[in-house]
């Protein structure tokens, strides 16, 4: 994947002079630090947005219309989550993913996660265990809609809540730090299809800890982290991936389709 910086978006400089969303799309001001958030952080997960490319304050506050120190402060936010590159006196861009770290990665988390489902196969009260149903149930249908933007989002949750259940702030810390830094591998380079075994694999994890088998649990969640690694694969990216703006505007139309539906219910 080239690391080289993408020239999709005009610099913090220039004007952008064409393909501003219009405004019946996008009122200044509608759009808080949380949707602006939301947008971004759903397109870096897709994959849409290809590695090195500028995420400009100026450009995007003219697309979300909002002020730049809105924009900032959602894009400190999102380097803290791993899902861009913020470097100083350069401004934001979109990570590239790094398949060499995958291996160090994963094994660090089969190290700590065997041993946080370990622990909660005989930890595990009634509350946790319906909160983890919940979730799994959620998964599955997040897979069922085809919606990998949000399988992605919680396929990670399911490991922190596992981490959150343990009730010690240390392991909390750990396991957030870690997932982060797979987020952005399963994004770019876990294919579509493995969403099913994602599931799949998460729900055999529930299993073996609803039935308080300790060894079942980490053998479950082991397997589940090596086979996640497994399927890690460069991408074969368009030759001209589209630029950012139709990338942000598909993705602004989609929630706002969203949003009314749920409106209207």
């Amino acid at each position: 994947m080239d690391r080289k910086a993408v020239r999709a978006v005009p610099s913090d400089g220039e004007t952008a002079q064409t393909g501003m969303l219009d405004e019946t799309a996008v009122h200044a001001g509608m759009l808080d630090e949380t949707a602006v958030h939301a947008v971004l952080a759903r397109v870096l997960l897709d994959g849409r947005v290809p590695a090195g490319t500028k995420l400009g304050e100026h450009f995007l506050a003219e697309i979300f219309g909002v002020s730049r120190e809105r924009v900032r402060k959602v894009l400190h936010r999102l380097g803290h989550e791993r899902l861009i590159t913020v470097e100083k006196n350069r401004g934001a861009f979109a990570i590239a993913p790094d398949l060499g770290e995958a291996r160090t990665v994963y094994e660090a988390r089969r190290i700590l996660e065997g041993g946080i489902v370990g622990h909660l196969a005989t930890a595990l009260d009634e509350a946790g265990e319906a909160r983890l149903a919940a979730h799994v149930a959620a998964e599955d249908a997040a897979m069922a809609a085809g919606d990998r933007f949000t399988s992605i989002r919680l396929s990670a949750e399911f490991h922190t809540i596992l981490a959150d259940l343990t009730g010690n702030v240390l392991i909390r810390r750990q396991m957030q730090e870690l997932v982060a830094r797979t987020m952005m591998l399963v994004a770019f380079f876990e294919p579509d299809s493995s969403v099913a075994c994602q599931c799949a694999e998460h729900r055999a994890v529930f299993r073996a800890l609803s039935g308080r088998a300790r060894a079942q649990a980490v053998r479950a969640m082991t397997t589940h982290l090596s086979l996640v690694e497994t399927r890690l694969r460069p991408r074969v990216c368009e030759a001209v991936p589209p630029p950012l703006e139709e990338v942000l505007r598909d993705a602004l139309a989609r929630r706002q389709t969203a949003k009314g539906l749920n409106d209207n219910r």
